[in-house]
């Protein structure tokens, strides 16, 4: 039996962050990279890396500090991280795809669309300044538009507020499964486009819909 088909959204949330940029790849390798110089893989685990996949700033360097405990310095291996992170964006970061064409899609239905991330503003800007995306967002959350970061809802429902549209009349496009809790606690139609991880069960049924990419929901918008 095929699936159901999806309501017809009158806005479309984006998260950023290994939805629109393949940016939670180069984190990850970062986040290795710098374990590994500081002689902390054995606290820097694959458990924990995936632990931060979509999660808050806030929440990040909690969960650093929680399991660095007394073997490294939080802030110091923050610093190197981003650092790390940084040292590859210029060459190494792209658009995942289908970003573009699902993009035109929304204009030609005149869909609103937002993005709501838990990037601070002046990464976020960087990223989508860069690749001309700012422009196609009639909204952009950021971190310091709300108070609580994913898993709560708190990013998905300021960005709804922002459009002027009633949450459960969103699309909530998320890669992580931070993001998709987010969306599904603020009452949104969730769909999941995975990044680095596929849905365990418990996942899989909060979501209304899990895409191949970015281009499967398109399709699943015009049909």
């Amino acid at each position: 039996m095929p699936p159901a088909p999806l309501p017809r959204p009158s806005a479309v949330l984006f998260d950023m962050d290994g939805l629109i940029f393949d940016t939670e790849r180069l984190y990850g390798i970062a986040l290795r990279a710098t374990a590994d110089r500081l002689g902390l893989r054995d606290r820097i685990t694959e458990a924990v890396e995936a632990q931060t996949i979509g999660l808050g700033w806030p929440e990040t360097w909690k969960l650093l500090a929680d399991v660095l405990g007394d073997a490294g310095d939080p802030l110091a291996f923050r610093q190197d991280w981003l650092a790390a992170f940084d040292r590859m964006t210029p060459t190494d970061l792209v658009m995942k795809p289908g970003v573009v064409e699902l993009l035109d899609a929304l204009d030609d239905l005149a869909i609103p669309r937002a993005v709501a991330t838990g990037a601070y503003r002046a990464v976020a800007s960087r990223f989508l300044d860069a690749h001309g995306l700012t422009t196609r967002f009639d909204a952009i959350i950021t971190h310091e538009d709300y108070t609580r970061g994913k898993p709560a809802p708190d990013p998905f429902l300021t960005a709804a507020a922002r459009l002027s549209v009633a949450p459960q009349a969103c699309w909530a496009l998320e890669d992580s499964a931070n993001g998709i809790r987010s969306a599904h606690a603020a009452g949104m139609v969730a769909i999941m486009v995975p990044d680095l991880l596929q849905p365990a069960p418990d996942l899989a049924a909060l979501c209304h819909h899990i895409a191949p990419d970015l281009h499967d929901v398109r399709a699943r918008l015009i049909a």
